[in-house]
C-alpha cells in the first residue's frame, strides 16, 4: 500500500478512537434549553434498527496543494434498517433551495420508495460514491439480485477548509463507512461528511437529536454547512451576534441536508409533508435558505414492509392525517436541536491555506443564554 494512502487511512482511524474515547457534550449539557422529550439517545438511531457509520478524512496542513492536500472530509452512511435488514422503506423528500445534489430523488418523488442506504459526502465526492453505494450492494447481494440501482447520495461543500478538488473520498472509504454503520449513539461535528463543514461560520458538520411524539419516535440527522453569523439564533437568542469574532462570509452561502426517520405508519406523501417541517426547525435555528444554499430534506418511515416483486401486493398501516400534527412538531423540534448539536460538537479546525473555522465557544454560549434568562443549570 502506498504510504500516503496509509496514512490517509491511518490518522483517520486514530481520530475516531480519539473522538469516541472523549464524549463531547451537547448542547442539553450547556444548558440549552429545547422543548418536547428525546428519546433515550436524543438522535435518530432513536428509531429502532436504524444505524450510521462514517469515515473521516484528515491529513495535512497549510498550502493548498490541489490532490495533496490539506484534506478535511469524509462520509456518513445511514441504513434505514440496518446492514442484516435492506429491506426499501417509503420515503418523501423535499428541496427548499435547490444549489445542491441529491441523487436517486426523481425514483423517490416517483415510486414513493427509497431502497438502500443514504449516503452524505462533500460536492465533488457525489459520483465515486454513488458508484461505490451500487458496489458495496453488489457485494453485499446475491447474484444478479442488484440489476439496477438509484442510489440516495447528497452533499455539501467543504472547500473552504478542504482539498475539494483533490478527490480524496475513494469507494473505500464509502464501504468504510457503510460497513461500520451500527446503532447507538452517534458521534457528532467534524467527522464524517461533516468533517469541514461550516455553520454559521463557525465549525459545523453532523449533528442528531429525536422527539418522542405519542408512541411514536421522529429522529433527525443533519450535515450543516449552512448560514452567516449574523442570524445565528440558539434558543430564540441572537448568539451569532454575541459572538462577531472569526466571520468571512460576505453573504449567506452553504447548504444543509436533513435526514428525518421515523417509525410512525406514514405513506410518501405523509412523508413529503414531514420533509417539509424540517424548514421550520431550520429557520428557528437562523436560517433563510439564500440563493446559493442546497437544502435538501428527505423523511423515511420504518414502519412498513414494501411489497417486494414477488409478492407483487401488501398490506400497510396508515396513520390518519387527523392525528400526524404531533409527528410534524417532532420534526421541527429535532431539527432545531440537531442543527445545534452539530455546533456545540464543532471544534476548531484549521484547513487548507491556513484558513480556520472555529469552534462555537462553550462557556461564551453559556453566559449569553444567561444573559438573555435562556440558561438551564444543571440541578
Amino acid at each position: 500500500m502506498p504510504r500516503r494512502l496509509a496514512v490517509l487511512i491511518f490518522l483517520p482511524l486514530l481520530a475516531l478512537v480519539a473522538s469516541a474515547a472523549e464524549a463531547k457534550p451537547r448542547a442539553r449539557d450547556l444548558g440549552v434549553p429545547f422543548d418536547g422529550a428525546p428519546g433515550p439517545l436524543n438522535a435518530i438511531t432513536d428509531v429502532a434498527g436504524i444505524e450510521v457509520g462514517q469515515t473521516t478524512l484528515i491529513h495535512g496542513e497549510g498550502k493548498l496543494v490541489v490532490g495533496d492536500g490539506p484534506v478535511r472530509t469524509g462520509v456518513t452512511a445511514i441504513l434505514p434498517r440496518g446492514r442484516a435488514n435492506r429491506a426499501p422503506v417509503f420515503a418523501g423528500w423535499f428541496s427548499l433551495n435547490g444549489n445542491g445534489e441529491m441523487t436517486g430523488t426523481a425514483w423517490v418523488e416517483e415510486s414513493g420508495v427509497l431502497d438502500g442506504p443514504i449516503v452524505l459526502t462533500n460536492t465533488h465526492s457525489v459520483g465515486v460514491a454513488r458508484d461505490a453505494v451500487i458496489a458495496w450492494q453488489v457485494q453485499h447481494s446475491r447474484p444478479g439480485e442488484i440489476w439496477w440501482s438509484l442510489p440516495v447520495v447528497a452533499e455539501t461543500w467543504d472547500g473552504w477548509l478542504n482539498d475539494i478538488n483533490g478527490f480524496h473520498v475513494k469507494p473505500g472509504h464509502v464501504f468504510a463507512a457503510l460497513d461500520s454503520a451500527k446503532g447507538g449513539p452517534v458521534e457528532e461535528g467534524g467527522v464524517g461528511g461533516g468533517t469541514g463543514m461550516i455553520c454559521h461560520e463557525f465549525k459545523g458538520g453532523i449533528g442528531t437529536s429525536s422527539r418522542l411524539a405519542g408512541k411514536y419516535t421522529v429522529g433527525v440527522l443533519v450535515q450543516a454547512n449552512y448560514g452567516v453569523r449574523d442570524e445565528l439564533r440558539i434558543a430564540g437568542v441572537p448568539v451569532g451576534r454575541e459572538i462577531p469574532e472569526g466571520t468571512f462570509k460576505p453573504r449567506e452561502t452553504g447548504s444543509i441536508l436533513i435526514i428525518i426517520a421515523t417509525d410512525a405508519p406514514l405513506l410518501p406523501h405523509q412523508l413529503k409533508r414531514l420533509a417539509r417541517r424540517a424548514t421550520l426547525g431550520l429557520a428557528r435555528d437562523g436560517s433563510y435558505s439564500g440563493d446559493g444554499s442546497g437544502d435538501l430534506f428527505l423523511a423515511f418511515s420504518t414502519a412498513n414492509a414494501v411489497p417486494s416483486r414477488e409478492q407483487r401486493t401488501g398490506e400497510v398501516t396508515l396513520l390518519s392525517n387527523d392525528v400526524i400534527d404531533p409527528l410534524f412538531l417532532a420534526t421541527v423540534r429535532a431539527t432545531e436541536e440537531a442543527i445545534i448539536n452539530a455546533l456545540v460538537a464543532g471544534e476548531t479546525m484549521k484547513g487548507r491555506d491556513d484558513h480556520v473555522a472555529l469552534g462555537l465557544p462553550h462557556d461564551r454560549l453559556r453566559a449569553i443564554l444567561k444573559k438573555y434568562g435562556r440558561l438551564v443549570e444543571k440541578p
